[in-house]
């Protein structure tokens, strides 16, 4: 005969049976924190495509945040000025300055009027290259009597023009840069004479008289006060030039 335990009766504290209220249990739902926002259904994901074309039609939800720029990144490029234009490097005036600084007998002063710095640096650079290739490494020589020569030329004009002289040292070393023109060819055609000769030098005095005319022309022409000291203006430019042609010729 087995023996009975007697068992208690288990006693919710909901004061109902399990069994009894199971369909009331089930009903119940856990409440969503209220940081929490509801889940949105699968049908109302916004879909992102990959065509730059139909973003703007498949994000319905909203506008998407373009960072501190706000609509900047759509800006349109083409309104943007060349790299060129934007440094202050205008490759046409360039040439047109170059070109008229080939004919010593028509100088064009109106191209001259705009001072530039671009033009001279690539000359000088043109020149820097060609005694180079002749073995002559000459970079800070020749960046050292260029800056005196500029300074020197523009404190003798001003002293003899007085008062009435109105030439900044922008000006004057833009005419000196431009006028090292002939002297850049006669450093190309050096590297195929013989250094010393009758010819190199012939050359040189010719190629000196070049620049000293042409750069005589552009400081009267663009300066007030140097018409009558015009002399002494080619005299300076003379000694400019000469300087520069020593380093090729020997």
């Amino acid at each position: 005969m087995a023996k009975e335990f007697p068992v208690p009766p288990v006693v919710f504290k909901s004061g109902g049976n399990p069994t009894a209220g199971g369909a009331a249990f089930q009903q119940r739902r856990v409440p969503t924190a209220p940081f929490q926002p509801p889940r949105p259904s699968s049908s109302g994901i916004p879909f992102m495509s990959f065509d730059i074309g139909s973003a703007a039609a498949s994000t319905s939800s909203g506008p998407i945040y373009g960072g501190p720029m706000g609509g900047a990144g759509s800006a349109n490029f083409e309104d943007e000025e060349p790299l060129l234009d934007e440094l202050g490097i205008h490759p046409d005036q360039i040439w047109k300055k170059i070109r008229s600084i080939l004919i010593p007998f028509r100088l064009n002063y109106v191209v001259h009027k705009d001072s530039d710095l671009s033009g001279p640096i690539l000359l000088y650079m043109s020149f820097c290259l060609f005694q180079l290739l002749a073995g002559k490494i000459q970079f800070g020589v020749i960046l050292g009597w260029i800056v005196v020569s500029s300074i020197f030329l523009y404190v003798v004009f001003n002293m003899m023009a007085g008062r009435s002289g109105n030439l900044d040292l922008h000006t004057c070393t833009s005419v000196v840069g431009y006028c090292m023109l002939p002297l850049v060819i006669l450093s190309a055609l050096s590297l195929f004479l013989p250094q010393g000769g009758i010819v190199s030098l012939a050359l040189a005095a010719l190629f000196v008289l070049w620049s000293t005319r042409a750069s005589t022309g552009l400081l009267v022409s663009l300066a007030d006060g140097g018409d009558e000291s015009r002399g002494l203006i080619a005299y300076a430019c003379f000694l400019i030039y000469t300087l520069f042609s020593l380093l090729i010729v020997f």
